[in-house]
C-alpha cells in the first residue's frame, strides 16, 4: 500500500474532508437533518427558560394566580417536549439514512475501484486487508456520518446557545465558568493526535489479522495435510493479541481524556454554582435565575463532554478514512487510451481467428525489476494458426499470456492484435477478443450453469449446455444432484480437479473468442477426460488463433508450430519432428517426458 506516514500529520478534519465527494449528492437530506437539528436544539435551550418562569412566577405568586402560572408553565413545557421529540426523531431518521447511504456508496466506490486494479496491485496488497477496509473501516465511517456529525453539530449548537444564555443570565458567573472550561481544551488537543494514531494502528492490526485468516482458510486442505492447525491457530492468536494490545493503548488514552474532561468540567461547574448559591443568599440573584444558570451550565458541560466523545470517534474515523482513501487513490498502471482504436470488424467471431504479432517485447515484473521474464521477444502468429509454447518453469510462458491480456505492459516493444497495438485498444475490447483457460482454475460460489455463463453473461441455457458438451462437461454436470442448477461450493470444492478444468474450458468456449489462450488446459485431467477434452479443443480451435502452454506432447504435437522458450527468449521453433531432430532444448524435454511416460506405464506380471 502507499506510504501513509505523511498523512498522519494531517488533522482529523482535513482527512475527513475526503468524504465530501460522497456527501455532496445528498445535500437536500443534510438540509432536512439540519432543520430538524435546529428545531430540536432550540427546544432544548427553551427548557431552562421555562423552568425559570416556573420558579420565579409560579412559586413567587400566590393563590389562583400561582396555580394559573404553574399550569401555563407546564403546558408550555409539554409543548416544548412534543416539538423536541418530533424534531429529534426526524433528525435521527435522516442522519441514520445518510450514514447507511454514504457507507454503501463508499463500499461500492472502493470495491469498484479495486476490481479495476492490475495484478501489480495485488502483488503487494493482501485481499484480507482490502476486505477489512471494506467492512470494519466503512463501519467506522458509518458511525461518524450517521451519528457523530449529527451529535457534533447538535452539541455545538447547544454549547453555543447555552453560552449565550449563560451570559444573559449572569455575565460574572459566565466569565468564570468559561475560563475554567477552557482548560478542558488542552488535554483534548494533547491526546487527540495520540488517539488518532493509535486508532489507525488498531485498524491496521485488525486488517493484518483478517488477511492471515483469509489466507489460511483458503488453504485449509494444505494446512491440515501438514497438521499445522495448532501452529496456524497460534500464529493467528499472535496477530489478534497484537491488535488487542494496540486497541487497549487506544482505549487507555481515550479513558484518560474522558476522565480529565469530566473532572475539569464538573469541577468548574461545582465551583461556579457555589458562587451562585452565595449570590442568591445575598439577594443579588433570584432562585429562578440560579436554576436557569444551573440548567444552561449543565447543557454546556454535557455538550462539551459529548464533543470530546465525538472527537474520539472522529479520530478513529479519520484513520479509517485515510485507509479507504489510500485504496481510492491507488491508480492502476494499466489504463484505457484516451481515444481507443477499434479492432477490424468480423463477419463472425471465429471467422479466420485473430492475427497476433510481438515485436522486440521485453518485460520484467514490477516486484522483480532486475529480472527479465520476457527478453526481446519477436513472434508472428497468423490468423487461425495454433502455436504451442513449451519450456521449463520460469521460461516466461505465463508472462507472455499476461502481456497479451494486458495485465501488465512491457517495458519495450509492441504487441499487435489484427495489426492494432493492444495499448491503443479499450481493455474491454481487447479482453473480449481473448478467451483463456488458466492453469489455476477459478470456480465461483454459484451453480454450474452460472459458472459456465460467466464467459458470456447473455448466453441462453442452450448455449451454455452446448459449450459444456464441447468441453466434455455435460455428462458429469447432468449427474450432479440438481444438474446444471447444482451449487458447486466455494472455489468448486464439490468437484474434482478435472471437472473444474472442464467447467473452465466450457466457459472459454462459450465466449467464442477469435484468440484462445490455453495455459495447461488439460493438466488436471485423467487420460479418459483428456482424450474427450482434447477432441473438443481441436473442434474449438478450428478457424481460431490458439496459443497453448503445454508440457504434454499429445497437445504439442498437434500444433501448427512449436516455439521453445528459455529465460524469456525464443530459442527454438518448428514442428515436433524437426525440433526432435535438432537435438536441442525441446528434444531434451521430449526425452524426459518419454522416459516419465514409460515409467508410468503399468508392467505386465
Amino acid at each position: 500500500m502507499p506510504n501513509s506516514e505523511p498523512s498522519t500529520q494531517r488533522s482529523s478534519l482535513q482527512t475527513l474532508r475526503g468524504l465530501l465527494p460522497f456527501l455532496r449528492p445528498y445535500r437536500r437530506q443534510f438540509i432536512y437533518a439540519g432543520i430538524a437539528l435546529l428545531i430540536a436544539a432550540s427546544a432544548t435551550l427553551a427548557i431552562p427558560a421555562a423552568f425559570r418562569q416556573m420558579i420565579d412566577l409560579g412559586f413567587g405568586s400566590s393563590g389562583d394566580r400561582q396555580i394559573h402560572d404553574v399550569n401555563l408553565t407546564f403546558l408550555a413545557l409539554f409543548g416544548v417536549a412534543t416539538i423536541l421529540g418530533i424534531a429529534t426523531a426526524a433528525r435521527f431518521y435522516m442522519v441514520s439514512w445518510l450514514g447507511e447511504r454514504v457507507t454503501a456508496d463508499i463500499r461500492n466506490a472502493v470495491y469498484s475501484h479495486v476490481v479495476t486494479q492490475s495484478p501489480q496491485f495485488f502483488e503487494t496488497t493482501q485481499t484480507g486487508e482490502v476486505l477489512s477496509r471494506l467492512t470494519t473501516d466503512t463501519t467506522l465511517i458509518q458511525t461518524v456520518v450517521g451519528t457523530s456529525i449529527s451529535m457534533a453539530l447538535r452539541n455545538l449548537l447547544l454549547m453555543s446557545g447555552g453560552l449565550i444564555m449563560l451570559f444573559v443570565t449572569s455575565v460574572k458567573l459566565s466569565i468564570l465558568i468559561i475560563v475554567m472550561l477552557a482548560m478542558v481544551v488542552l488535554p483534548i488537543i494533547l491526546f487527540g493526535r495520540r488517539v488518532r494514531q493509535l486508532s489507525r494502528d488498531s485498524q491496521d492490526k485488525i486488517a493484518d489479522a483478517s488477511a492471515i485468516a483469509g489466507e489460511i482458510l483458503n488453504a485449509m486442505p494444505t494446512v491440515q495435510a501438514y497438521t499445522h492447525e495448532q501452529i496456524e491457530a497460534r500464529r493467528f492468536s499472535g496477530f489478534v493479541e497484537n491488535a488487542f494490545g494496540t486497541a487497549m493503548r487506544r482505549i487507555r488514552a481515550r479513558s484518560l481524556l474522558t476522565m480529565m474532561a469530566i473532572l475539569l468540567v464538573f469541577g468548574a461547574i461545582v465551583f461556579v454554582l457555589w458562587l451562585g448559591a452565595n449570590a442568591v443568599m445575598d439577594g443579588r440573584m433570584s432562585g429562578g435565575q440560579l436554576g436557569q444558570f444551573i440548567l444552561y451550565a449543565s447543557i454546556v458541560a454535557g455538550a462539551l463532554g459529548a464533543l470530546s466523545e465525538v472527537m474520539g470517534d472522529a479520530q478513529r474515523a479519520a484513520g479509517a478514512t485515510e485507509r479507504l482513501l489510500e485504496l481510492l487513490a491507488a491508480h492502476s498502471p494499466i489504463q484505457n487510451p484516451a481515444h481507443p482504436a477499434m479492432l477490424p470488424a468480423r463477419s463472425s467471431q471465429s471467422a479466420g481467428g485473430a492475427r497476433l504479432s510481438l515485436e522486440a517485447v521485453s518485460f520484467s515484473y514490477p516486484s522483480r525489476p532486475g529480472t527479465l521474464s520476457v527478453a526481446d521477444l519477436t513472434l508472428e502468429v497468423a490468423a487461425g494458426q495454433t502455436v504451442a509454447i513449451v519450456g521449463a518453469s520460469g521460461a516466461g510462458k505465463t508472462s507472455l499470456f499476461q502481456l497479451l491480456l494486458r495485465f501488465y505492459d512491457p517495458q519495450s516493444g509492441v504487441i499487435r492484435l489484427d495489426g492494432v497495438p493492444i495499448r491503443d485498444l479499450h481493455l474491454h475490447d481487447l479482453r473480449q477478443a481473448i478467451g483463456i483457460v488458466p492453469q489455476d482454475t477459478v470456480i465461483f460460489s454459484a451453480n454450474a450453469m452460472e459458472n459456465i455463463r460467466y464467459g458470456k453473461p447473455e448466453a441462453t441455457d442452450a448455449e451454455v449446455m452446448q459449450a459444456a458438451r464441447l468441453a466434455a462437461a455435460h455428462e458429469f454436470i447432468e449427474r450432479l444432484p440438481e444438474g446444471y442448477a447444482s451449487f458447486l461450493g466455494e472455489r468448486g470444492v464439490r468437484l474434482s480437479g478435472g471437472q473444474r478444468q472442464r467447467i473452465a474450458i466450457a466457459r472459454a468456449l462459450l465466449k467464442n473468442p477469435p484468440l484462445l489462450l490455453l495455459d495447461e488446459a488439460t493438466s488436471a485431467l485423467d487420460a479418459e477426460s483428456e482424450r474427450l477434452v482434447q477432441g473438443a479443443l481441436e473442434v474449438a480451435m478450428q478457424g481460431r488463433t490458439t496459443l497453448i502452454i503445454a508440457h504434454r506432447l499429445a497437445t504439442v504435437q498437434r500444433a501448427d508450430r512449436i516455439i521453445v522458450m528459455e529465460h524469456g527468449k525464443i530459442v527454438e521453433t518448428g514442428n515436433h519432428a524437426t525440433l526432435v531432430e535438432q537435438n536441442g532444448v525441446y528434444a531434451r524435454l521430449a526425452a524426459l517426458q518419454f522416459n516419465l511416460d514409460t515409467q508410468e506405464q503399468p508392467t505386465t506380471p
